[in-house]
């Protein structure tokens, strides 16, 4: 399917085209067919917004939790938008499991904007277009984006390249998680979440504990010491405690930069 011809992405940078939710739709189906948006409209887009990248593997709970972090954020009136990667259909590359089903709490809200982007094969836990697609929602005046990865393993690390704090979820009694994440997620997490520490406390705690010495063996080149967080998405559980973990690492992040 090629482009649709009524978007350039020149124009849009220009505000030619006004992105509303109605074209703000097309425009991210534009850029998923191949369109191209200028490189300083996707610097723009990273100066005026605060973007959350949540990630794990499957099963830990990453769209409950991101359900919990638009609640939370809500309550302040910012305007959150959510791209939410899943695994691809094999007949239309669309997405497949829908996010936005797991998300419809916050389907009446305007201020909430939720789109599920097929990886359509893309390795990295992202889609090819993610990046494109968080540079359209911030020029649509959202100014908190939350990007859900699809399930992902030790490799799949692009995430970190395209938002301001990433969030590693992990969860207790899903295997030695930590080993197997160690040469992957584990190097790039600013903040880890333990979750579902509703059904194993103590198990979180383990996983928490085991996490906070890997990091003491491999701190962060660049100063940042990853806070480690228990929780309970389901439960809303921690979830301000999470929100204030990022404000810290932005926080920091303003202060290194000067």
């Amino acid at each position: 399917m090629s482009p649709d011809p009524a978007f350039d992405g020149e124009a849009i940078a220009r505000g030619d085209i006004k992105l509303d939710i109605g074209t703000l739709a097309k425009a991210i189906s534009w850029v998923e067919d191949g369109g191209k948006l200028p490189d300083h409209f996707l610097e723009a887009g990273k100066a005026k917004s605060q973007t959350i990248g949540i990630t794990g593997s499957p099963g830990v709970g990453k769209s409950t939790l991101t359900s919990a972090v638009v609640k939370a954020i809500r309550k302040n009136e910012e305007l959150v938008a959510v791209l939410a990667v899943d695994p691809s259909s094999p007949i239309t590359g669309g997405a497949l499991l829908g996010d936005r089903i797991r998300m419809q709490e916050h389907y009446l809200d305007d201020g909430v904007y939720i789109r599920s982007m097929g990886s359509r094969g893309h390795l990295g836990g992202l889609a090819a277009a993610t990046p494109q697609a968080i540079a359209l929602v911030a020029g649509a005046g959202f100014t908190q984006i939350i990007v859900e990865t699809v399930g992902v393993g030790q490799s799949e690390v692009e995430i970190m390249k395209y938002v301001d704090t990433v969030i590693v979820l992990l969860a207790p009694g899903m295997g030695d998680g930590v080993q197997a994440a160690k040469a992957g997620i584990l190097e790039i997490g600013d903040i880890y979440v333990i979750n579902k520490s509703d059904r194993d406390l103590a198990g979180a705690e383990s996983v928490a504990s085991e996490l906070a010495r890997s990091i003491e063996l491999s701190p962060r080149t660049d100063g940042w010491k990853p806070e480690i967080l228990i929780a309970s998405a389901q439960e809303n559980i921690g979830v301000n405690e999470i929100l204030g973990a990022v404000e810290n690492h932005r926080k920091w992040r303003k202060s290194v930069a000067g």
